[in-house]
C-alpha cells in the first residue's frame, strides 16, 4: 500500500475496485465504513453486489474482465473535463502528452459497450474522484487475477498521476494482500525476478554485491515463477520443495497441477497440516504455527512486526527457516547455519535498502514500516511524499483486450471465484475449527433467480457446472447479488474443486492465473447425465 490503514478513513473519494474487503479484510473494512460515516463518497465497481456496493454512492456493475475498459474512459473524462492536476503532472510526472492523447479515443459509451456500465455512471465516476481533494483508490485479486492484471494496476497509477492522488495523506494507490505476510514474501525476495528488497537479480551491482556476502557466482538470469516451474515437471524439473501453500486447491488448472506434481522423482512440503499438496508428497516436515515460533511479519501496509513465540511447537515441528537450513546443510550448501530468526533478519535488513536502518532490537520495541533507510529514520508511513524512486512518474499506455477465454454456445456463462468471509484460502487451518464449519460448512454457486428459472435448476439443489477443462457438481443458491449470465462460488472446498474449471490464461509479465474469469456451462444434474 502507498498509504497506512489509519488513512483509509481520510479521503473524500474512495474508488474500490475488484474488492470485496467487508469478506476478505473485514477489520480493515471498518475504517471505511467510518469515512462514509464521516461524509466521504464511495465508487464501487465489482461484477457482484457485494457489501460494500450496497454502502456505496455509485455502484458500477462491471462485466468481469472489462476493468481496462472501464478505466480508460475515466482517464477519458478527466481530461475532457479539465480535470487533471497539472501542477502535479508537470513537477511530479514525465511524458503524459502522449497519454493524455491516447485516452481521446476511448468514450464512456465506447466502454459501455463492454462493460455494460451506463456511459453516465462511467462518466460521473470519473468526475467524482478527479474532483476529489483527496481521493484513493483499493484494490485486491479482482484485477490482478487476470490476463490483464498488470493493465489493470497500471491503468490505476495512471488515474492516481493524472489527478495528483498520490504521496498525500488520504490518497494513494493501495491492494489489499490477499495473505498474511504476501508484502513480507517479497520483502525478502520470494520473487524471481528480485534479490530482498525488490532488488533486480539482472542490475550487476546488485549481483556484484550478493556475490561478495555469500562468497559464490550469482546467476544473472530472472528466475522462473511457479507456473513455469509446474510446466517443466518431469521434463527439466524432477524435484520440487513447496513450502505453506496448497497448490493442488488454490492453483488453477487442477488437472495440469496434480499430473506435473505425480511427474516429480521427489516431492517435499513443509506444512502445519496434511494439506491435500502434502498428501502427495513422499516427504512432509511439520511446520510450527505463528504462535509457536519467533520470527517477523510485514503486513499490508509494509509494516514491519515482531512475531513472538507463545507456546512450544508440538512433537517434530519446527519453524520453516529451521527445516530449509537443516535441509540445505544435508545437501552440503554452505551459509546455512543460521542459530535464530533474529540473525537472518539482521542479514536481511543490512543487504536489503528498505529495511537497512531496523534490526531484531528495534523492531523489538515498535513497529516501522518501510522504507526505513537509516537508524535515526522514523519509517515512512506515506510513501511518494517529496518523489518518486525512480525519478517521475511514468503514465502507461495501456489497450483493452478480452480475456483468454470468452463465453460461447458452449460456455455461456461468465463464472468469476473469490473468497468468503468464514473459510480462509483453502481452509486449511477454517475447515478444522468446528465453530467456523458450522457457518459455512459447504460451497455453493451464486446464481440469479431469472438464471436459475430459464436453465432449469433448483434453488438448494445441486447443478453440474463445467468449463472447457472438466465439471464439478455443487449447490445452487439464488440471489440477486450476481447479475443475470453471472455466477460466482469461492475455491476454498476440496471436495467442490472449482479449480479444475479456471486456468484459461495467464498474465505474460506476471503469469498470474485468470482466475476471476472463466466460460461455464450451468446444467441441472439429470440433464447433463443423460447427455452423457
Amino acid at each position: 500500500m502507498s498509504n497506512p490503514l489509519a488513512d483509509m478513513d481520510k479521503p473524500d473519494v474512495i474508488f474500490c475496485i475488484g474488492t470485496n474487503m467487508t469478506e476478505c479484510h473485514p477489520v480493515a473494512a471498518t475504517r471505511i465504513k467510518k469515512a462514509l460515516k464521516r461524509g466521504a463518497k464511495m465508487i464501487v465497481a465489482d461484477p457482484r453486489k457485494i457489501d460494500l456496493a450496497e454502502m456505496a454512492d455509485l455502484y458500477l456493475p462491471i462485466r468481469v474482465g472489462s476493468d481496462v475498459a472501464l478505466l480508460l474512459a475515466m482517464a477519458h473524462v478527466i481530461v475532457r473535463d479539465n480535470l487533471l492536476d497539472r501542477a502535479f503532472m508537470e513537477a511530479r510526472t514525465a511524458e503524459f502528452e502522449p497519454f493524455l492523447e491516447h485516452v481521446v479515443e476511448f468514450t464512456p459509451e465506447w466502454a459501455s459497450t463492454i462493460t455494460e456500465v451506463p456511459a453516465a455512471d462511467i462518466e460521473k465516476a470519473a468526475r467524482l474522484y478527479g474532483a476529489a481533494d483527496k481521493g484513493a483508490i483499493y484494490y485486491t485479486l479482482g484485477i490482478t487475477e487476470h490476463i490483464c492484471g498488470v493493465d489493470n494496476v497500471q491503468s490505476l497509477c495512471n488515474l492516481a498521476l493524472m489527478t495528483g492522488n498520490v504521496g498525500r495523506e488520504g490518497t494513494g494507490i493501495n491492494p489489499m494482500r490477499g495473505q498474511n505476510n504476501i508484502q513480507g514474501a517479497g520483502d525478502v525476495g520470494a520473487i524471481p525476478s528480485n534479490y530482498p528488497g525488490f532488488q533486480p537479480v539482472d542490475d550487476p551491482a546488485n549481483k556484484a554485491k550478493f556475490e561478495a556476502l555469500y562468497g559464490r557466482a550469482m546467476d544473472a538470469e530472472k528466475g522462473i515463477t511457479k507456473v513455469k516451474a509446474l510446466n517443466l515437471c518431469g521434463e527439466e524439473i524432477f524435484a520440487m520443495l513447496i513450502d505453506g501453500e496448497n497448490t493442488i486447491v488454490s492453483d488453477p488448472d487442477r488437472k495440469h497441477c496434480e499430473h506435473a506434481l505425480k511427474s516429480l522423482d521427489h516431492l517435499v512440503v513443509i506444512d502445519i497440516f496434511l494439506t491435500e499438496t502434502a498428501a502427495m508428497a513422499d516427504v512432509v516436515f511439520p511446520a510450527s504455527a505463528f504462535a509457536e515460533t519467533d520470527g517477523v511479519c510485514t503486513n499490508t501496509e509494509r509494516r514491519v512486526q515482531r512475531l513472538r513465540q507463545a507456546v512450544p511447537p508440538p512433537g517434530e515441528a519446527r519453524p520453516d527457516w529451521w527445516i530449509i537450513c537443516q535441509l540445505a546443510q544435508r545437501l552440503g550448501f554452505e551459509g546455512f547455519d543460521y542459530q535464530s530468526a533474529e540473525e537472518i533478519f539482521n542479514e536481511l535488513c543490512n543487504l536489503s535498502p528498505i529495511y537497512a536502518g531496523l534490526d531484531w532490537d528495534r523492531i523489538d520495541q515498535s513497529q516501522y514500516q518501510w522504507p526505513v533507510p537509516d537508524k535515526d529514520h522514523p519509517g515512512t508511513p506515506i510513501l511518494h511524499e517529496e518523489e518518486f524512486k525512480n525519478g517521475r512518474g511514468l503514465f502507461k499506455i495501456i489497450r483493452y483486450r478480452d480475456p483468454a477465454e470468452t463465453i460461447s454456445d458452449d460456455f455461456p456463462v461468465w463464472l468469476t471465484t473469490g473468497r468468503r468471509l468464514q473459510s480462509y484460502h483453502t481452509r486449511t487451518q477454517t475447515g478444522r475449527a468446528q465453530g467456523i464449519d458450522y457457518l459455512l460448512a459447504e460451497e455453493s454457486l451464486e446464481v440469479h433467480p431469472d438464471d436459475i428459472a430459464a436453465w432449469g435448476l433448483q434453488d438448494g439443489e445441486r447443478c453440474r457446472l463445467s468449463s472447457d477443462r472438466g465439471s464439478v457438481e455443487i449447490l445452487v443458491r439464488a440471489t440477486t447479488r450476481s447479475p443475470r449470465g453471472t455466477v460466482f462460488t469461492s475455491f476454498s472446498f476440496n471436495d467442490v474443486p472449482v479449480n479444475i474449471l479456471t486456468g484459461s490464461g495467464y498474465d505474460p509479465i506476471t503469469d498470474t492465473a485468470e482466475l476471476k474469469v472463466c466460460p461455464v456451462r450451468v446444467e441441472p444434474i439429470g440433464d447433463s447425465e443423460a447427455a452423457g
